[in-house]
């Protein structure tokens, strides 16, 4: 059972700064296969973008990243440094392609990087300082977000609704979309977010997996893509 933790102003103030796009993680340079399933002409439009977009969360890195999150959240709380270890090191082996382990690890790095500087842990200093490098994002953010008190339930759908926000971004400029478009699709992307988040709660490392080749696929393909925005 997850303790309650009360949410203050400046909990809610660390985490909305953590999840905005302008927190320098650098999310803003990945499509997560995205540019290819436009190039292949798989995502045409707001319902193929929604489509896509739900498909990650439920049966692709979403899904993962969300267990991952939850599982470093709970040994991090725990104060279990062997545990938080498995789970990084589970973290940096589980990605299909080299494209989608460059997007969490670098994010993750950044990410560390600017919360050690802005709002330092000792722990979370050590944590980084173990895995220098390699730190998925899903982990490192879990981490910090244990150490910094702030609630897993809050923090996990926070994470998941910013990975799916930067993805209906790279739909809008990749499809091309309106920005009302972006926005509309992003509403509709309530019902994924809450079930990935409660997937994500619920999960067992030593059973999830994903079911979504296409995902993978697509990010293979963007490696060798002509013409490229992004960095996946």
């Amino acid at each position: 059972m997850d303790t309650a933790i009360t949410t203050t102003e400046a909990d809610l103030q660390r985490l909305l700064t953590w999840l905005s796009p302008a927190y320098p993680v650098g999310a803003y340079t990945y499509s997560h296969g995205l540019e290819m399933a436009v190039e292949a002409g798989a995502v045409r439009n707001r319902a193929d973008l929604r489509a896509y977009i739900e498909t990650v969360l439920e049966a692709g890195a979403g899904r993962i990243d969300a267990a991952l999150l939850a599982s470093a959240f709970r040994a991090a709380l725990a104060d279990d440094g062997a545990a938080l270890d498995e789970v990084a090191a589970l973290a940096a082996a589980w990605r299909g392609t080299a494209e989608t382990a460059l997007e969490t690890m670098a994010q993750g790095s950044a990410f560390l990087k600017v919360t050690n500087a802005a709002w330092p842990k000792p722990r979370l200093v050590a944590f980084a300082a173990r895995h220098a490098g390699v730190l998925a994002h899903p982990v490192a953010f879990g981490a910090a977000a244990a150490w910094q008190g702030l609630p897993l339930p809050m923090a996990l759908f926070g994470f998941l609704s910013a990975f799916a926000a930067n993805l209906v971004s790279a739909g809008v400029r990749l499809v091309p979309l309106g920005q009302t478009d972006g926005q509309i699709a992003t509403a509709g992307l309530l019902p994924a977010l809450q079930a990935a988040t409660a997937a994500g709660m619920a999960a067992d490392l030593d059973r999830i997996g994903t079911s979504a080749p296409m995902l993978d696929l697509f990010s293979l393909r963007h490696e060798t893509q002509y013409t490229r925005l992004f960095r996946s």
